[in-house]
């Protein structure tokens, strides 16, 4: 039996801080570009592995950049004149028994297939590709071929929470119906990416949407901003829908003022320069940079008010990767824990190198209401049977059943 520590939160409930600050990188934004062709190379590099040896070997493909390349936007249509680049780097094992593992073309083919099923106007053969993968270490690479339980690969913490804030779900849910079938159908000179800040100040949510638009759509100036009015009223009614049904479920009786700025650095009478115009719908179509780690945290979301870690999972193994296993499990117990016993949560768990990922090093679950020693116990026995079965991950993780970003 691990040691699990249940303790009330010292911390204010999320709803009744005076300030709330969240974050999502969306669909095109190049960090989420970055952590996304990451994370299906490392799946698509394990479901090779099984194929051809039986099992998943040691690879951390995680040090993986976007970078951007050079465009001219017009009004109708402009043009491409220094493309994008995907460099894959990190580790992987590159051989087995002298036969060569194809790296090099699971990267690129992992990387074109997700550009060619989410962004609509950026072709990925005219993308430039760089490898620089490797051969793992020694001694982690020999981690994966010893026998009995699986350890963790490094020391690493984890945090996981549930349920959402109100305003954690308006972010999240609202960038997933911008980049919506729905919604692109719609509005086609929407680009995919879209980057969503939202601020509470006690009873006030202010939300800002930067959201590409592509060139090819829009004839003018005066085109571009009636496009964006559009664009405009269709998010608001969507937000003030969503918080409306939030706030009955949530907090009865609150009342909140909804603020919306789209594109709040355009400016009228200065042409296409006051414009956020795209070839690609893509800011890294024009240097602006993407990398692994940088952009949402597991839940898809960044959340200065919440205990966050730095974690990057995209792109590492699903097998004995201690910072990306937890993440994902902390996460889901949380949600789990919460849907069974209706329990608001918190857990921060800690991992440490060598050590079986059942137990887990520190277990703290920490609770908004106190709970009695009969819901403790309950509780305690249901975390340390998920733990019994943290190996169960790693295919879901191959499956796809988790998004890393």
């Amino acid at each position: 039996m691990n040691f699990i520590a249940i303790e009330r939160n010292s911390q204010k409930n999320i709803e009744k801080q005076s300030i709330e600050i969240v974050e999502r990188k969306g669909l095109g934004h190049p960090d989420y570009m970055a952590d996304s062709i990451a994370e299906g190379f490392s799946r698509n590099l394990s479901r090779y592995y099984i194929k051809n040896f039986g099992k998943i070997l040691h690879h951390n493909v995680d040090k993986l950049e976007v970078i951007g390349g050079e465009t001219r936007p017009a009004f109708n249509g402009g043009k491409i004149t220094k493309q994008i680049t995907v460099l894959f780097s990190g580790r992987a094992t590159a051989s087995v028994n002298n036969e060569n593992v194809p790296l090099k073309e699971i990267a690129e083919t992992s990387a074109k297939d997700w550009i060619k099923s989410n962004i609509r106007f950026l072709d990925p053969q005219q993308l430039r590709y760089l490898f620089e993968t490797n051969q793992g270490s020694v001694n982690l690479t020999d981690a994966f071929q010893r026998n009995g339980k699986v350890g963790s690969n490094d020391t690493s913490f984890a945090v996981g929470y549930y349920p959402y804030s109100i305003l954690e779900n308006i972010v999240l849910k609202t960038e997933n119906y911008l980049n919506s079938k729905e919604f692109k159908t719609r509005f086609p000179f929407s680009g995919e990416d879209i980057k969503i800040m939202g601020v509470r100040i006690k009873n006030r949510i202010k939300i800002t949407i930067a959201m590409a638009v592509i060139d090819r759509f829009i004839s003018s100036e005066k085109d571009y901003f009636d496009k964006k009015e559009e664009v405009f009223n269709a998010a608001i009614s969507y937000i003030k829908q969503l918080n409306e049904t939030l706030e009955n479920e949530k907090t009865p009786g609150a009342k909140r003022d909804i603020e919306l700025a789209v594109n709040n650095m355009d400016k009228k009478g200065r042409g296409i320069n006051g414009c956020y115009l795209t070839v690609t719908g893509l800011s890294a179509e024009s240097g602006d940079d993407g990398a692994v780690g940088r952009g949402n945290r597991v839940n898809g979301l960044i959340t200065p008010n919440r205990t966050m870690t730095l974690e990057a999972a995209a792109g590492k193994n699903p097998v004995n990767h201690i910072g990306k296993i937890y993440s994902l499990f902390a996460f889901d117990l949380s949600k789990k824990i919460y849907e069974k016993f209706n329990i608001a949560n918190q857990i921060k768990m800690v991992g440490r190198i060598g050590n079986d990922l059942s137990r887990p090093l520190a277990f703290s679950f920490l609770t908004e209401d106190k709970l009695d020693k009969e819901k403790k116990k309950e509780v305690k026995s249901y975390i340390n049977e998920e733990l019994s079965n943290i190996n169960g991950i790693t295919d879901q993780i191959i499956e796809g059943k988790f998004s890393v970003c």
